[in-house]
């Protein structure tokens, strides 16, 4: 009843990617799914897996692989004869890596690549170079995203004044921003409530509905901002974009994926 996050749910890691699918030309139709078999990992394969029909896409194969241990090779052959549209990855770092470096290395090809985490970590730009260019990810928050907050500072005021604080040109990251972001949270709720009364401090959160820098902070019966949506990003010339949902995006999908043969 006194817990709150800002973050949006597992379940929403990747099917933005759909939605963004959804609006592209010549659509593609047929996702193959990789999943961790982590507790976290296999509810965002879930959630793509029931969501993908409402958007008109065929999840044809589906299969998981022990979390942690990138062993993929067996898997990434199987999803290569079916020659899918979409190849998504519900994992980590390390497991989005060793996928991108299978697919390329067994000819794998799909029209989009799309990983739940890894992508949006400067690591994995490290880890692969050029071949990581092309690849999708969902985000909690990106530095380029276009919100208009009611709240708080803008996203460009907020990633300045990060830089200037800590003395750095890396800008934050989603877990920058989201820490932020809870600590946002409770500082309106504090002003609506007009108190620091606990029962009415959570009472304030319970019906908060504020625009940040981090996206809408809004909370359902259970505490969580299934209001908040996750952003797309995608991996192009080295360099991160947001390119949906498109009123927010600071880029546009790179689309189709070329081969591997023709990069």
């Amino acid at each position: 009843k006194f817990t709150f996050g800002v973050l949006s749910p597992a379940n929403k890691y990747l099917t933005g990617v759909l939605d963004m699918a959804a609006t592209l030309s010549p659509k593609p139709t047929t996702i193959a799914m990789l999943t961790a078999n982590d507790n976290f990992s296999v509810e965002v394969a879930k959630a793509v897996e029931e969501y993908a029909p409402t958007k008109g896409f065929q999840v044809i194969f589906t299969k998981q692989y022990p979390a942690a241990a990138p062993e993929v090779s067996g898997l990434i052959s199987q999803a290569a004869r079916l020659n899918p549209d979409i190849v998504m990855n519900s994992g980590h770092l390390a497991e989005s890596i060793a996928i991108n470096k299978g697919a390329k290395q067994l000819g794998l090809n799909a029209k989009i690549f799309a990983y739940s985490v890894g992508p949006s970590t400067p690591d994995f730009i490290k880890a692969l170079g050029p071949d990581a260019n092309y690849v999708f990810d969902g985000s909690q928050w990106t530095p380029q995203v276009k919100y208009k907050p009611s709240f708080y500072l803008s996203v460009s005021d907020y990633v300045k004044a990060y830089k200037t604080k800590y003395s750095t040109t890396d800008d934050p990251d989603y877990h920058v921003a989201e820490s932020t972001a809870a600590c946002l949270a409770f500082q309106k709720a504090i002003e609506n409530a007009g108190s620091l009364d606990a029962t009415k401090v959570r009472d304030a959160l319970a019906g908060l509905d504020v625009m940040t820098f981090f996206g809408q902070i809004k909370f359902d019966s259970r505490g969580i901002n299934t209001f908040k949506p996750m952003v797309v990003e995608q991996i192009q010339n080295g360099a991160h974009y947001t390119v949906f949902p498109a009123d927010v995006a600071n880029g546009k999908p790179q689309y189709p994926t070329p081969s591997w043969s023709s990069r």
